[in-house]
C-alpha cells in the first residue's frame, strides 16, 4: 500500500520502497552531516512512515541498511570482538602552550624542517567508534577497546541516526572510518531524570553515559538514547586515492554523508593553533555537549605517515587538554613513598577537600624540582585538581593566604625507609635510594609489581599478603614466589588450605607467560608493557637480550640511547642476572611466542575461560589462545567455540551447559593448545 492506501504489487512496492530509502538517506544527510535540512520534520516523519507501511506490508523487501532497522534486532547475549585492521592508537596530552610547543619541536625535529598546517577538532568527551563499510553499507561498528580489538556493537550504533547506513556515491569498496559518540547535555539530563524517576542510578557524566548506552546489550534501549556521533578520521581505505591532507579528508567523508564537527578549524603556524586552543578554554561552556580540550593534527598526511606512532600515541596528532575541576584546601604536610626503581616520590597529605565529588585527602606532588618551581611550601593553602578526574593533583599555592609560618620543603639526603644515600642520576628529574634490594621499600614495590595483573598476572597475593610474606622471610625476591609450599602458606594471617592451593596454582600458572610479560615484571627503568613488547618480539628470548650490546639495544627500533642504557644496566648487574637464572631455574618461560605464519589451529574460534586453573593462569592460557589464533572473550554466548573450566567457574558454566557449548577441563585444554 501507498500513503493512499492503495494496494501496489511487489514489483511496484520494490521501485516505491527504493526511492523512499534514497529520499529519507538525502535528508538524512541534509540534517546530520550539513546541518541544512529541506524539509520540516513532518515532511521527514511522512516519507518515514510510508516506507515503514510498506516494509510491514512487504517483509520480502526489508534489508538491514533499510533506514526503518535503526532501533536493530532483539538483545543481544554478549558482545563479540572486532579485530581493527589498523590500530586505534590514543592520543598523549599537553596541558599548556609550552608544551604544545615541546610537541611541535619533537615533530620539527623529526621531520627535518617546519610544519605548515594544522587542524583543529574540540575533543569530545565520549566513546571512540570504528565503523566498517562495505560497498557503502555498514557492516561493523566497535569500540576502541585495548586498541587492536574492540566490542561489536554494530546493533547499537544503527540506532544512531547521524550514522549513515549506506553512504553516497564515490566510496571505496571497503572503508573504515573512526568518530566519538556522544550526548548533548540536555540528553543527558533528560536520560538521569528518566533513570531517576524509576528508581535507577544516575550517571555520572556524559561520557560515562554515553558509553553505558552503545554497551546495551538490547538495541531498543540504545534507541531510546538520544546519541550523536561524529567522524574525524578514516583508519582504512581499499582501492582509493588517499588525500593528501587531512582537512581533505575531513571533507571526503562529509561528502559520502558521515557528519563531521563543523567547527573543526585550519590554522597555518604553531602560534595560531595556541591562540585557538586558550579561546576554546573559555568558549565550552556555550557548547550544548562537553569537550575537555581540543586535538592539534598536523594538516600533511605524508608528514603524519613519516612521523609514526611511539608506543600506542601519534607523533602527529596531540590533545590539548582544559583544565580539569579545581578546589583549594591546606596542604597539612609533605611524605615520601618510595618506588619500587627507588625513586623518592613526594606527596600531599591535604586537609579533605571534595573535588568533582570525590573528597581528597592525598596528592600528587610529582617531584623536588615541580615542589620548588612552584613555591609549595608545608602549611600553605593550595589549588588541587584532578587531572583528566582521576589523579589529584596540587597545582600551586595560593600566595594571597600565605602568613608567613609555612615551612619550605627539601628532600632528605638519606631514604626515609632504609637510610641509604640517595642520588639524582643526571639528566632525570628523581632522586633515588641507592639500597636496592636492601630498601624495603623497594623490594616490597617491586613484589608487588611482579604479581601485578600487566606482569605475572599472580592472583590472589595483594598488598595485605605480600606483606605477610616478606615479613614471614618467605619472600626476599620475586624469584622466591616460585619456592612457595602450602604448609608455611597456611600459617599465615587469613589463609586457609584452600586460599594457599589457589595462590600456588596461581603462581605456577604465570610460569607459562610470555618473555614480554616477565620483562615488565622485572621492573627494569623505563620498561613498561609496551617497551616490554618490543623487546620480546625483536630479540625472542632472555639469552639473546642479555647477549645483546647496549649498541645493539640502543638501536632497536622504539628504544633509544636512554632506555637501552638502562636496559643493559639492569641486564648486566649481578644480582639482576643471578635473579633471572633464579626465575629460570623455577620453570619461568623466558621466551616469546613466535608469530604464527601461515594456519592457525584455532582461527576462527571463540573462548572463555573460567574458575582457577592449576597449571596455567587465567591470561597464561589467554595468550596461548590468541597465539594459535583464537580469541578469548568474558562472555559465553552462542558463538562461544569453547569455555575452559577450572576451580569455582561460577555463572559461566551453567551458561555454557544451557547452550551447549563444549566445555573443557585443563587437561582437555592442554591436549589441545599445547605442542
Amino acid at each position: 500500500m501507498t500513503e493512499t492506501g492503495a494496494v501496489v504489487d511487489l514489483g511496484q512496492a520494490q521501485e516505491r520502497v527504493q526511492e523512499l530509502r534514497q529520499q529519507i538517506d538525502y535528508h538524512n544527510y541534509r540534517y546530520h552531516a550539513l546541518d541544512s535540512p529541506e524539509i520540516s520534520d513532518g515532511e521527514y516523519d511522512q516519507l518515514f512512515q510510508e516506507l515503514l507501511a510498506l516494509e510491514n506490508a512487504h517483509p520480502e523487501l526489508v534489508t538491514p541498511d533499510s533506514p526503518t532497522q535503526r532501533v536493530g534486532a532483539g538483545p543481544q547475549a554478549a558482545f563479540g570482538v572486532v579485530e581493527h585492521r589498523v590500530p586505534m592508537l590514543s592520543l598523549a596530552n599537553a596541558f599548556s602552550p609550552d608544551q604544545l610547543k615541546a610537541w611541535y619541536s619533537r615533530a620539527r625535529n623529526l621531520l627535518g624542517h617546519d610544519v605548515e598546517g594544522f587542524v583543529l577538532e574540540p575533543k569530545l568527551d565520549g566513546l571512540a567508534v570504528s565503523l566498517t563499510y562495505e560497498d557503502g553499507r555498514l557492516v561493523v561498528a566497535a569500540t576502541r577497546g585495548n586498541g587492536a580489538q574492540g566490542e561489536d556493537i554494530t546493533a547499537n550504533v544503527r540506532t544512531i541516526r547521524s550514522v549513515p547506513l549506506r553512504l553516497t556515491s564515490g566510496y571505496p569498496p571497503l572503508l573504515e572510518v573512526r568518530g566519538e559518540a556522544f550526548l548533548t547535555k540536555q540528553a543527558f539530563e533528560y536520560i538521569n531524570d528518566e533513570r531517576a524517576r524509576e528508581g535507577q542510578p544516575v550517571f555520572a557524566n556524559p561520557r560515562n553515559s554515553a558509553a553505558g548506552s552503545l554497551r546495551q546489550l538490547d538495541p531498543n534501549v540504545t534507541a531510546r538514547r538520544p546519541l550523536e556521533l561524529i567522524t574525524y578520521s578514516m583508519g582504512y581505505a581499499e582501492g582509493m586515492r588517499r588525500p593528501r591532507r587531512h582537512w581533505e579528508m575531513l571533507e571526503q567523508l562529509r561528502e559520502w554523508g558521515l557528519k563531521t564537527n563543523p567547527l573543526n578549524a585550519q590554522c597555518g603556524d604553531l602560534a595560531e593553533v595556541i591562540e585557538r586552543c586558550l579561546s576554546w578554554e573559555h568558549q565550552r561552556e556555550s557548547l550544548d555537549y562537553d569537550i575537555d580540550g581540543v586535538v592539534v593534527k598536523i594538516d600533511d598526511l605524508a608528514a603524519q605517515e613519516e612521523l609514526g606512532s611511539v608506543g600506542r600515541e601519534p607523533r602527529w596528532a596531540i590533545a590539548y587538554k582544559f583544565p580539569p575541576t579545581q578546589a583549594t584546601t591546606v596542604l597539612r604536610n609533605i611524605g615520601i613513598n618510595v618506588g619500587r626503581t627507588g625513586s623518592l616520590n613526594p606527596f600531599a597529605v591535604l586537609e579533605p577537600v571534595k573535588v568533582a565529588g570525590v573528597t581528597i585527602k592525598l596528592a600528587s606532588l610529582h617531584n623536588e624540582e615541580d615542589i620548588a618551581r612552584k613555591d609549595i611550601r608545608i602549611g600553605d593553602t593550595v589549588l588541587v585538581q584532578r587531572a583528566g578526574e582521576v589523579i589529584p593533583q596540587v597545582i600551586g599555592p595560593v600566595l594571597s593566604k600565605r602568613t608567613g609560618a609555612e615551612i619550605p620543603f627539601k628532600m632528605p639526603t638519606v631514604c626515609p625507609v632504609c637510610g641509604a644515600p640517595v642520588v639524582k642520576p643526571e639528566g632525570e628529574a628523581m632522586v633515588r635510594c641507592t639500597g636496592g634490594v636492601t630498601c624495603p621499600s623497594q623490594r616490597y614495590e617491586a613484589l608487588l609489581h611482579f604479581v601485578s595483573r600487566s606482569a605475572m598476572d599472580i592472583q590472589g597475593i595483594g598488598e595485605k599478603l605480600m606483606a605477610e610474606l616478606v615479613r614471614a622471610g618467605l619472600v626476599f625476591d620475586s624469584g622466591d614466589l616460585y619456592r612457595l609450599i602450602k604448609e608455611p602458606l597456611m600459617e599465615l594471617e587469613r589463609m586457609g588450605a584452600k586460599s594457599a592451593e589457589n595462590v600456588l596454582a596461581s603462581i605456577e600458572g604465570s610460569k607459562s607467560l610470555p618473555l614480554s610479560r616477565v620483562l615488565n615484571a622485572l621492573g627494569i627503568i623505563h620498561v613498561g608493557e609496551r617497551m616490554a613488547e618490543i623487546l620480546a618480539q625483536c630479540f625472542g628470548s632472555m639469552e639473546r637480550l642479555l647477549a645483546a650490546s647496549q649498541e645493539e639495544l640502543i638501536d632497536t627500533d622504539g628504544v633509544g640511547p636512554k632506555i637501552g642504557s638502562s636496559i643493559y644496566e639492569f641486564l648486566h648487574t649481578e644480582r639482576n642476572i643471578d635473579l633471572i637464572r633464579k626465575l629460570a631455574d623455577a620453570g619461568v618461560n623466558m621466551m616469546e611466542a613466535e608469530r604464527p605464519e601461515g594456519e592457525q589451529p584455532l582461527a576462527g574460534t571463540t573462548w572463555v575461560i573460567t574458575g582457577t586453573l592449576g597449571r596455567w593462569s587465567r591470561l597464561g592460557a589467554g595468550e596461548r589462545i590468541k597465539a594459535l589464533g583464537g580469541s578469548v572473550t568474558d562472555s559465553v554466548s552462542k558463538k562461544t567455540s569453547y569455555v575452559v573450566v577450572g576451580a569455582d567457574p561460577g555463572s559461566k558454566l551453567a551458561r555454557a551447559q544451557q547452550l551447549g557449548i563444549p566445555i573443557l577441563d585443563e587437561g582437555a585444554f592442554e591436549q589441545m593448545v599445547v605442542g
